[in-house]
């Protein structure tokens, strides 16, 4: 990748189908623009900057406390791409790109503009649109190649109406990440928005399947047991939920997919979570943290940890073994140290403990429950 990226945050609209600012409302323990400019320095983007026009002097005591450009877009009133003009003006080098982000699309990943900028290295094109399922979202990676282009767009549709002309040279990068899609124009959108914030942040499988590939070379061992598992881990997830209880699949799988993230470390269960809490994952991490060791609880209660837990004990690689045969190896191979040996018991009493309430629950012998389904 050559030049520098510069990160565009469009703030300058009226805001007016939401009834109040949208940049400075309330979001998590910020406000929406706050947010979005933390968005691009934790992907590592320094230059942000902020087109202002609606309320500017709200806006320019923060933006000058958080060190960030603010761009006057005095024909705001024209609309968002007015905006867009003002920001691609002050791009210099030609060489380069630029995202540009609306301020009301407040749930984007980290990883996901990470993603896109890893791509741009690679990828040979010049504009790249994140995706979830296949539809294009917030916010492109544009080349500064295109700066004389859409200064100079007199047709239809805005920026979008432009870079429909480039096609050629454009990619749809899949993120897994639904926040690249969500905008906030009405207060309903608003109260959703914060509703969706607050659920724990658990990454994509695409995105396990990225941190797996970046730790372990294609067709590993350790990446075949870990699709396992979490194949399995799903299985009975999706069968203890059906049976009543509220288990979260896509934090099962995420748990599932990485907790061998850090497999070939001293404590890897640990360092993996460690990891994983760096990247922001830290419901992930909890899980993936107890996946060797787990005391099952008192009750008959049975958690995410559980399966996890369970899963991992029932595979030898990406086979399906009974416990004993698991447990069976390692006992013959350390035979002669009591204080293994002990700790290996445990693990066995547990993993039996945990498939026998599950199996209770279910009515369901685990094997029953597997067989003919393989991952």
């Amino acid at each position: 990748m050559k030049g520098a990226i510069t990160a565009f945050i469009l703030a300058a609209g009226y805001s007016s189908r939401m009834g109040a600012f949208k940049p400075l409302l309330p979001f998590g323990e910020t406000t929406v623009l706050e947010r979005a400019i933390a968005l691009f320095r934790g992907a590592g983007v320094p230059d942000i900057r902020v087109v202002v026009g609606h309320c500017s002097s709200e806006l320019l005591p923060l933006l000058e406390q958080l060190n960030v450009q603010p761009l006057p877009n005095r024909q705001f009133q024209e609309g968002m791409f007015s905006s867009v003009v003002t920001a691609v003006e002050s791009l210099k080098a030609v060489s380069g790109a630029f995202f540009l982000l609306p301020v009301d699309i407040p749930l984007v990943r980290r990883e996901s503009v990470e993603l896109l900028v890893r791509s741009y290295g690679s990828a040979g094109k010049g504009i790249l649109y994140p995706a979830f399922r296949g539809m294009r979202g917030h916010p492109p990676l544009v080349s500064n190649s295109y700066r004389d282009s859409i200064l100079s767009w007199q047709g239809a549709g805005g920026l979008k109406g432009l870079l429909m002309q480039y096609e050629a040279d454009a990619v749809t990068v899949e993120t897994g990440d639904e926040g690249v899609l969500l905008d906030m124009d009405t207060p309903e959108d608003y109260e959703r928005l914060q509703k969706s914030m607050q659920r724990p942040l658990v990454p994509s499988r695409q995105i396990c399947e990225q941190l797996l590939a970046e730790r372990f070379v294609a067709g590993s061992p350790v990446i075949g047991h870990c699709r396992a598992v979490a194949h399995v881990a799903l299985l009975m997830a999706e069968r203890m939920n059906n049976s009543g209880c509220r288990l979260d699949l896509e934090l099962i799988e995420a748990a599932a997919l990485l907790h061998d993230l850090a497999k070939g470390e001293p404590r890897h269960a640990a360092a993996g979570a460690d990891m994983l809490r760096g990247l922001g994952y830290s419901a992930v991490a909890d899980l993936v943290a107890v996946h060797m060791e787990l005391q099952p609880r008192d009750d008959d209660a049975i958690t995410a940890a559980d399966l996890l837990f369970l899963a991992d004990k029932l595979l030898e690689g990406d086979r399906l073994v009974p416990l004993e045969t698991r447990f069976r190896h390692q006992l013959k191979r350390y035979a002669d140290n009591v204080q293994i040996t002990a700790a290996i018991t445990g693990r066995l009493e547990s993993a039996r403990t945990i498939q026998r309430r599950v199996e209770t629950r279910l009515s369901l012998s685990v094997a029953d429950l597997i067989s003919g389904t393989p991952p």
